[in-house]
């Protein structure tokens, strides 16, 4: 193995261990490459999408970007959709461009142009030359969020980009650039002042010199925007942005300040231009010449948009320049140019909140619309919708898990509702979107099941909505708490803090500038504290939010509490954060509070989360970000002495983006996690080094993170890719606890409990087709990880890229990854580790054995580890088999064959890698859905043990029988070859021989067809009544073994079949003594003749 070179992100070093001592190096996650994360989805609600295009030629072929969730292409129309961009640095997409002249070129511009509160933020504008399989950023990183890209379609090495810029801050790096290069230089075109991007723009479909570009003025702040000022215009250059006017008063546009403008030009006239004006009064405006002069098309409050901020796009149609489509919470067409609008897309055909649609320029039937809920696709020109199921991009605020087996994930996402689903199943198939149950409406956030019964719940939406939900019935009814009197409001945050007290399962925490306490589960409410914010007035003034236009909807609602968590390990303790940057702490249930001072917090910074530890009542972790305030750098601060004093665990530690979440383990005081805007991050030291976990999962925002107790699954929640798991982190609890790698070479991890659980069909289609969309189900077997590294000296490769689309995709598409079905018995898989053994000699072999609690050897396999480092393989819970009667004789170092399920109980796993050994214990349990009856089974085993005697014989005898037939074979091709006449009787007796051996095989087996067709008749031989037989006592392929008693019937079946081979043995045994025997000895007679 050679040594590594220096990562750009991180030193991967050698891990020096001695007796006795540690020495904290960076964990080296390339040799974790096993431990991948397991994406969930759903996708049933995708998120929300900011651009879309087709290839114009070949509109099979789709590209959508994510306003946090990346790029993603279909090359079928939706049928099915790939993640693209998930190499690169951010996944925040605002807008992309195909090279229609030559569609293996694809720009993409990062970080979006629709300014909520939620927003996220680029790093600049990306280039691909080979349809997306490969980008290189190109530029154009300053100017945070670029909202349009357009291609000089005669010239495609000038390319215009529309930077909207941060909207949280005042800076120079936006407006319109263009590149006449192909993106190696860019020159800034148009600016009109550090508050102002390009809002809209759009380039005449026949002279790409000629640009109409809306301007826009506005500014975020964490509790307020504004739309509108000087800085907004509407622009019109014809010389490729040398020259522009300004359009207004003048042209017959209205006069004053502009906001955010929608524009368009018509590809069937572009002389025919409109724009949606968000002006002191909104209107929808048309010129007739080429955009010299304007005219008021309506000024109805229903037509010109209501929330211009978040949609105001309008687009012409290619054919009809007096059709015109309008994006709103609907989509809308006129085809009396703009004076009257219906509804193509209302809420039941597609999601609401729209932000893009593409017209094929030649059949303006094809629709292709983004939304906040994903992709949806019209093919007759807006009549009939169709959702693409295959985009998980949600964008989840809060996770959380129960207790059931198996457990359920909850979470709420922006735009989408609150919902509950399986973090894996024991079903047949994946993880289908129709498992996802809605429990709560509007935008979700906390989702948090109830801890005595999971069927009850309570969620949450915006503004401080709070109900309680039953999984079973469907009920639901709010719960959210009312205000002490008529003159306090309550200031609830869009995302406010929802907790359960670890003590008491029927008392609840909510926050607005009070904490608010139930006993009752919501019932009745009392208030335990003051106001614990600032009580700043001047940011108290959501309800003149958005500027020309209002936009109240409690997306800026400030001075409120973020996040409440109370102690696990002392009754009383409650922490408390804000969105002005205080952190609170109660020691006596509320009935007082500290203001607690952390050095280095910054002032007003906003306050996510804070998380208490499981193991030390006097540790706390705070996370606090400040991007809204132009500060990107990650914060994340501990205390071990109840808030007296902190120190932040992430300065300077390598961490890319702000921070977002954080999760110290529940076990291991050492094992840390935390997300960022950018990614994955653990930390095995106590937080001293943080490495980026880059295995299956991507660079996303991770927002919020959770641990599943008792199976050590770390739950994983995204703003942008929906729900990951990381199965079982044990094996980073143990490396954590001694704060690095083993020294050993060899070393076996506790595993998790094992369930011999019954799997049923998915619900849904049996035959869904590519189409339907199902993320990966974990393995249904005895997972099992230990460490291996052969050579003793570790040096750690680097961590692999992030696993590509294209092998995303085929990975899905495939059987379980990790088990290969083969012939025989229910559940008859090894792993795939153990199909081919004639795997490359260069690999080393690691051999696992199976052992029961009485020390029995119960199975065999092998392993075949590809690098050094962690490696995960399973065992499928079942003991050594027997050959099947009739079966080929199995080649050399061929895997054992597969028997009956084990009993529940202890086992016991050796590794062994030549005289390396190590174990670990894995407990298999009944499944608990079901009654388990040990007696049954126990006398199932022993009818079966009997069955598996006479196969044994059946084997043995049919293995004979095909010796002897290819021994007769051998001498025809002998006798075939001679000249001598004398061999001529030879060939009857052979022939002879060879129909005699046919009819004796065909007492124990039955003959073959010998026609064509489908199916085969059923004829009684020795093995086909030992077949129903063994079926009846131990179970089918496709059905498991009876679980009650063995009756009369059944013990009719094994003595027919064990006499029936009996007497069909006895036979075969009768042909070898005599007629084989004399044929033996007539063959060796001939000197001329080899009997082999």
């Amino acid at each position: 193995m050679k040594k590594i070179f220096q990562s750009t992100l991180f030193s991967f070093l050698l891990i020096f261990v001695s007796a006795g001592k540690t020495v904290a190096q960076p964990l080296p996650i390339g040799l974790f490459k096993a431990m991948k994360v397991r994406s969930i989805g759903p996708a049933v609600m995708s998120g929300r999408i900011t651009t879309v295009e087709a290839v114009e030629e070949n509109p099979d072929i789709i590209y959508a970007g994510a306003a946090s969730g990346g790029v993603w292409k279909t090359e079928n129309v939706g049928g099915t959709w790939m993640p693209i961009f998930d190499d690169q640095p951010t996944l925040n997409i605002g807008s992309l461009a195909i090279q229609q002249s030559n569609p293996s070129v694809i720009w993409v511009g990062t970080g979006e142009g629709n300014p909520r509160n939620s927003i996220s933020l680029g790093e600049g504008i990306y280039k691909s030359l080979d349809a997306g399989k490969t980008w290189k950023r190109v530029g154009l990183e300053k100017t945070r969020n670029i909202h349009r890209i357009f291609i000089d379609p005669m010239n495609p090495e000038v390319v215009y980009a529309g930077a909207i810029g941060n909207p949280y801050a005042e800076h120079s790096e936006r407006g319109v650039f263009k590149t006449i290069d192909g993106g190696q230089t860019w020159e800034k075109i148009l600016f009109t002042n550090e508050k102002s991007g390009v809002g809209d723009m759009i380039m005449d479909p026949t002279n790409p010199r000629k640009l109409l570009v809306a301007m826009w003025q506005h500014r975020r702040t964490p509790y307020d925007f504004q739309s509108g000022g000087p800085g907004s215009g509407l622009y019109l250059t014809f010389d490729g942005g040398r020259s522009w006017k300004k359009l207004g008063k003048a042209e017959g546009l209205p006069e004053g300040d502009y906001g955010r403008c929608g524009v368009t030009i018509s590809r069937a006239n572009p002389d025919r231009m409109y724009a949606m004006v968000e002006a002191k009064k909104n209107g929808l405006y048309t010129s007739t010449d080429g955009g010299f002069h304007w005219s008021l098309v309506t000024d109805d409050p229903d037509i010109a948009t209501n929330r211009p901020f978040y949609f105001n796009d309008i687009i012409a149609d290619p054919i009809n320049e007096n059709k015109l489509y309008a994006l709103w919470q609907t989509v809308n067409v006129s085809i009396d140019g703009g004076k009257s609008f219906k509804t193509v897309a209302d809420f039941n055909q597609a999601h609401a909140d729209h932000h893009a649609l593409w017209i094929h320029p030649k059949n303006p039937r094809l629709l292709i619309n983004g939304n906040d809920g994903g992709v949806s696709i019209s093919r007759d020109g807006g009549k009939k919708w169709i959702f693409s199921t295959g985009i998980p991009i949600g964008q989840f605020y809060h996770v959380a898990v129960d207790n059931e087996i198996p457990y359920n994930v909850y979470g709420g996402l922006q735009d989408n509702g609150s919902w509950r689903g399986p973090a894996y199943t024991w079903m047949s198939e994946g993880i289908r979107n129709y498992l996802w149950q809605s429990v709560w409406g509007g935008d979700g956030f906390e989702v948090m099941p109830d801890a005595e019964n999971a069927r009850y719940g309570y969620a949450m939406s915006q503004g401080g909505g709070l109900g309680r939900f039953d999984v079973e019935t469907g009920q639901s009814y709010g719960i959210k708490p009312p205000a002490p009197d008529l003159k306090t409001r309550l200031r609830f945050n869009w995302n406010a803090a929802l907790a359960q007290d670890p003590f008491d399962p029927s008392t609840i925490y909510y926050g607005s500038q009070f904490v608010h306490k139930s006993t009752d589960k919501g019932k009745i409410w009392t208030i335990i504290s003051p106001d614990l914010t600032t009580n700043d007035t001047l940011k108290q003034k959501q309800d003149e939010s958005g500027g020309l236009s209002l936009d109240v909807t409690s997306a800026e609602n400030n001075t409120t509490i973020l996040a409440i968590s109370p102690s696990y390990k002392e009754k009383g303790v409650i922490w408390v954060t804000t969105d002005d940057g205080n952190v609170q702490l109660t020691r006596d249930g509320g009935a007082t509070w500290d203001k607690i001072t952390i050095k280095g917090l910054p002032k007003e910074a906003w306050i996510p989360q804070v998380k208490v530890s499981k193991l030390n009542p006097a540790e706390a972790y705070v996370v606090a970000n400040q991007y809204r305030m132009g500060d990107f750098s990650p914060y994340i601060f501990r205390t071990r002495d109840y808030g007296k004093t902190w120190d932040n665990v992430v300065a300077d530690k390598g961490l890319r983006g702000y921070a977002l979440s954080v999760l110290p383990d529940s076990e291991v005081p050492n094992l840390l996690f935390a997300g960022t805007e950018h990614g994955l991050w653990v930390s095995i030291d106590d937080g001293n080094n943080w490495q980026q976990w880059t295995h299956g999962i991507p660079n996303t925002s991770v927002m919020d993170l959770a641990i599943q107790e008792r199976e050590g699954d770390l739950v994983i929640g995204t703003f942008g890719r929906s729900l990951y798991i990381l199965d079982d982190i044990r094996p980073l609890r143990k490396i954590a606890s001694a704060k690095q790698l083993p020294d050993q070479r060899l070393v076996a991890y506790a595993a998790p409990d094992a369930y011999l659980a019954e799997t049923k069909d998915s619900p849904g289609y049996g035959s869904g087709g590519d189409g339907l969309w199902e993320a990966p189900n974990r393995i249904r077997q005895a997972r099992l990880t230990y460490y291996f590294n052969p050579k003793g000296t570790l040096i750690a490769p680097p961590p692999p890229p992030v696993e590509s689309a294209m092998n995303q995709r085929k990975r899905r598409n495939m059987v379980n990854p990790e088990t290969q079905v083969l012939s025989g018995m229910k559940g008859d898989t090894i792993t795939t580790s153990n199909i081919d053994s004639e795997r490359s000699a260069m690999k080393d072999t690691v051999h696992i054995r199976v052992y029961d609690g009485g020390g029995k050897l119960v199975r065999t396999f092998t392993d075949q580890p590809d690098t050094a480092g962690i490696q995960r393989t399973t065992w499928d819970l079942r003991e050594r088999g027997f050959r099947q009667p009739g079966s080929r004789k199995p080649k050399p170092n061929a895997p054992e064959p597969t028997g009956l399920p084990v009993l529940p109980g202890t086992y016991k796993v050796v590794f062994q890698y030549k005289d390396l050994k190590d174990s670990t214990m894995v407990e298999v349990l009944a499944d608990p859905r079901l009654p388990y009856n040990r007696t049954a089974i126990l006398a199932r085993r022993a009818m079966a043990d009997r069955l598996e005697r006479t196969a044994e014989k059946l084997t043995a005898a049919i293995d004979q029988l095909n010796d002897a037939d290819n021994t007769v074979k051998q001498l025809m091709e002998q006798v075939k070859t001679a000249d001598d006449e004398a061999w001529i009787g030879w060939n009857k007796k052979l022939k002879a021989m060879q129909d005699t051996l046919k009819i004796k095989r065909e007492l124990l087996e039955p003959k073959p067809l010998g026609k064509q067709g489908y199916g085969r008749p059923y004829r009684q031989t020795a093995l086909t009544v030992w077949r129903d037989a063994f079926y009846t006592v131990a179970g089918t392929p496709w059905t498991g073994s009876k679980p009650f008693d063995p009756n009369a019937e059944d013990e009719a079946m094994i003595k027919d079949a064990e006499a029936m081979a009996e007497t069909a043995l006895a036979q075969v045994n009768d042909f070898f003594t005599t007629q084989w025997a004399k044929f033996k000895q007539e063959v060796e007679a001939q000197p001329s003749l080899l009997f082999k």
